[in-house]
């Protein structure tokens, strides 16, 4: 569904007239915001497969502090690959890095080891390696990427819809006080049984992977 259909189906659950863009009235601006507090509810409650995303670097040799671009802050690690040496790297302890690096000689080799070291100025993790590479190596960061709060009417929604739907109607119910049809705390309770049921549904697609966090 797009930002605008979302924005619209809590709209008329509501009782309010349906908007044709996004800013329309104050109040559809407000449905905005709700739709987009609860996507990211739904993000972070389960490693959706639709936001799946592939980050790579390619090494410059002796320079061990790279960029993700594109990444922000909000990524989840599925795995890191050493694509040329077809090696699985692990993330190691921050003081591990500083003891390489500060205090002893760093040695200068095939990258097995990863640490996150801060954000550029873009807002983009940064990322330590070792041992400093010798020379190009291709790495694969296989994240989980959150989608940007949607903006435009057209926005497409990545997560599942109904539970982001639920969830915004609950949380306009709230805000709108007593209302004469459902309350709020039954339609967060459909929230959540809707967030639960999408979970899994999809949580049986990778039957190895079905650990999810719903609060």
């Amino acid at each position: 569904m797009t930002y605008l259909q979302l924005i619209n189906d809590v709209l008329i659950r509501l009782r309010e007239n349906e908007v044709s863009t996004v800013s329309q009235t104050a109040y559809a601006k407000m449905i905005g915001k709700f739709v987009n507090d609860i996507k990211r509810e739904v993000e972070d409650a389960y490693d959706w497969n639709a936001l799946t995303d592939t980050l790579t670097a390619a090494t410059t040799a002796n320079l061990f502090n790279y960029v993700l671009t594109g990444s922000g802050v909000r990524f989840r690690v599925l795995n890191v690959i050493n694509d040329t040496s077809d090696w699985f790297m692990e993330v190691a302890p921050r003081a591990y890095f500083d003891q390489q690096f500060l205090i002893n000689n760093a040695q200068a080799g095939q990258p097995l080891y990863y640490n996150f070291n801060g954000v550029d100025s873009n807002g983009d993790t940064q990322v330590d390696i070792f041992p400093k590479p010798d020379g190009v190596y291709n790495l694969r960061f296989n994240i989980i990427k959150p989608q940007a709060a949607l903006t435009l009417a057209t926005d497409i929604i990545k997560v599942p819809s109904e539970p982001v739907i639920f969830g915004a109607y609950a949380k306009a119910l709230a805000e709108r006080g007593e209302d004469m049809g459902q309350n709020s705390s039954e339609a967060y309770a459909l929230y959540k049984k809707s967030l639960a049921d999408h979970i899994a549904i999809e949580s049986s697609h990778y039957p190895d992977e079905s650990i999810w966090n719903l609060n």
